[in-house]
């Protein structure tokens, strides 16, 4: 591959990002995803410990800050992401890290959507209604509940996603939908063996059903606690090199307050066992240097219109499939 520079601004696309689940969290804070060519942002609701008033409360909070912020607009389709890379905002959407919220009423599913949620995780590290998750020894994969709620997802035009599901749930999940799946925040297991990141086959399968492995910027997900743009970019190499770049894209999985973040650690630690604790602080690859990997892929060799498919189109494609 020749080095190339990208004719005209990008589109970036960030499949995961974690505010302060609080409602006095300042969603302004995504703004240090702006750039030129536009932003799309996908902004986590809640996840195992949080219930359906808590997840609720969130979205309720975090919509009213971005409709009174003038560089913040909700994502209700692709049109308006599309419309962020002439006018320079940044454009805001949701996810669920769990399928708790949905509080067993798969109604609840169109509810959260019409909010503004576009991705949801069925489970999350452990074992819930709807499947197991990554830290499960026992993996039974997805449950008639877990099913039923992919088929509803697809009805509904929801992202099927596979991050913190056990590696039978992913695989099951790529069966299951109908629709493109993703893994939103997921890096390689071929590269760093971590219970959070995902088998080859896993990736493989998800490629096949048209979706995207989002690679995040934790850590102790990129190596031990390596939270640096080359231990980013050889998840990126690596799952390029496995599935084609037209599958890989980022989801950094940034946390905005890192303090907030160990708190939760320690408070939960059937869902943050060893493996997430054995080095101390967790460290992050900063918004920062997230967007900047545009320059280092080009510097390393990735033709343009590759570098243009990770940064954005390829999770802006599958969006276009599965948004309703």
């Amino acid at each position: 591959m020749s080095l190339t520079a990208i004719p005209a601004p990008t589109l970036f696309w960030e499949q995961h990002t974690c505010l302060p689940l609080s409602t006095a969290a300042d969603v302004g804070d995504v703004l240090r995803y702006r750039r030129p060519g536009g932003s799309y942002i996908c902004v986590n609701v809640g996840y195992a410990p949080h219930t359906k008033e808590m997840s609720l409360g969130f979205l309720d909070q975090f919509r009213r800050q971005i409709e009174a912020h003038p560089d913040l607009a909700l994502a209700g389709g692709v049109a308006d992401v599309d419309a962020a890379r002439a006018s320079g905002r940044i454009v805001v959407a949701f996810d669920l890290e769990d399928s708790r919220p949905l509080d067993g009423d798969l109604d609840m599913v169109e509810t959260f959507y019409g909010l503004g949620v576009r991705a949801l995780l069925p489970t999350y590290n452990t074992a819930n209604a709807a499947g197991c998750g990554c830290l499960d020894t026992e993996d039974t994969g997805l449950t008639t509940y877990g099913r039923d709620l992919v088929r509803r997802m697809n009805e509904v035009g929801m992202l099927v996603d596979g991050s913190h599901c056990s590696t039978r749930t992913g695989l099951d999940l790529s069966v299951v939908t109908e629709r493109p799946m993703i893994y939103s925040h997921s890096a390689m297991k071929g590269v760093w063996d971590h219970v959070r990141n995902i088998t080859d086959e896993q990736a493989r399968e998800c490629a096949a059903t048209g979706g995207v492995i989002g690679i995040p910027g934790v850590g102790i997900f990129l190596g031990e606690n390596t939270a640096t743009l080359d231990a980013f970019v050889a998840h990126i190499d690596y799952a390029v090199e496995l599935v084609g770049w037209e599958h890989v894209g980022i989801g950094s999985d940034y946390a905005f307050d890192a303090e907030d973040l160990e708190v939760e650690l320690a408070a939960n630690p059937d869902l943050f066992p060893e493996e997430y604790t054995r080095w101390g602080t967790v460290r992050f690859v900063e918004p920062e240097v997230t967007v900047g990997v545009e320059a280092e892929l080009l510097k390393r060799g990735y033709p343009a219109e590759v570098v243009a498919g990770i940064l954005g189109g390829n999770f802006r494609r599958v969006a276009g499939q599965v948004w309703r």
